[in-house]
């Protein structure tokens, strides 16, 4: 049976916070007391986004983490996110408020069988997203995000023969935009499926003026309708740049919180799912908060480690994605 202190340290004991504690001001302190920095993802919580050091998408969070001179790095985001960081960081501590702050689209795409499926195209380069494991990455000749992963593809020789996983809906989207037919595994994330076409269609009639903006994780028949089809950080800039006073948001709600910052003045209204709740939010980037950033902060748990020789096969493509995005200047 583990110990107390065991499961405190891999973060499963709650520990109560006195509630007249000013946890901004307090995370502030730590922060400079431990040579730590906070880097969080744009689908955080509006007060771990406003808290945060660095506030990014996949792309910019790793390239984030690759440079930072912090000893400590607070990863705001999900598990595979934290991996990253430490695969780009070995030598640093990489904490991540909830341990069990997973993915959907990491889950649907276990290494062992995508293993399986890698040896029947032996001929093939593998060219995996962002969002899945440590141990995936390590299988991988380059990794991508949403930011750069037609840039990716089209950096390699049109002969070559690419397997794209894990997610189907964006490596469809990016074979769309390349031309490129590439072998895709049959992974999807949560969050992106679920939204409803049908009442997209009715609440864009509510909104005429409204532009549609969605993230290529969405299935097909949602990007067909979209006015722009963009990563993370491209939705937001795009909301920037576009004069419309109305956006439809097909991604994780959390971005809306930056999108209304930027935009004091605009209205911006999360796409439905087809279920009953009136916005999409990811239940795992949203295990993580503001109490639970403190206490990773002010005990130095949970710690996210990845094994010697994954760190060794998984920084490679991960380098060489960095690289390429960096010849392309994104």
């Amino acid at each position: 049976m583990d110990t107390l202190e065991e499961l405190n340290r891999r973060g499963f004991v709650e520990e109560s916070i006195d509630p007249t504690l000013d946890l901004f001001a307090e995370i502030e302190k730590l922060k400079k007391e431990k040579n730590a920095i906070i880097l969080a993802h744009y689908y955080q919580e509006p007060d771990i986004q406003d808290v945060a050091d660095y506030l990014g998408d996949s792309l910019g969070l790793s390239q984030e983490a690759a440079k930072t001179d912090a000893d400590i790095i607070v990863f705001a985001g999900v598990h595979f996110m934290a991996e990253t960081a430490k695969i780009l960081s070995p030598k640093k501590t990489v904490l991540l408020p909830d341990v069990k702050a997973g993915c959907s689209l990491a889950d649907s795409c276990p290494p062992h069988l995508f293993k399986k499926f890698k040896e029947k195209y032996p001929d093939h380069l593998v060219i995996t997203y962002v969002n899945c494991t440590a141990e995936l990455k390590a299988m991988s000749d380059i990794v991508c995000t949403s930011t750069n992963a037609v840039k990716i593809v089209e950096s390699l020789p049109k002969e070559q023969k690419i397997i794209f996983g894990p997610d189907k809906n964006l490596g469809a989207w990016v074979s769309k935009q390349t031309g490129r037919d590439m072998v895709l595994w049959n992974g999807a994330c949560m969050v992106h499926e679920i939204f409803s076409r049908e009442k997209i269609t009715k609440l864009k009639q509510r909104h005429p003026n409204a532009k549609f903006i969605a993230h290529p994780e969405c299935e097909e028949a949602v990007l067909q309708m979209a006015d722009y089809i963009g990563s993370t950080t491209g939705l937001l800039n795009y909301s920037i740049n576009n004069p419309a006073q109305e956006f439809i948001v097909a991604t994780e709600s959390g971005i809306i919180h930056q999108m209304e910052k930027a935009n004091p003045l605009k209205t911006f209204i999360p796409a439905p799912p087809n279920n009953n709740c009136a916005c999409n939010d990811c239940p795992y980037m949203k295990r993580n908060t503001l109490e639970k950033l403190y206490l990773c902060l002010k005990n130095g748990t949970p710690e996210v480690t990845v094994p010697e020789h994954i760190i060794e096969a998984a920084r490679k493509p991960i380098e060489r994605m960095l690289e390429i995005s960096a010849r392309y200047g994104l």
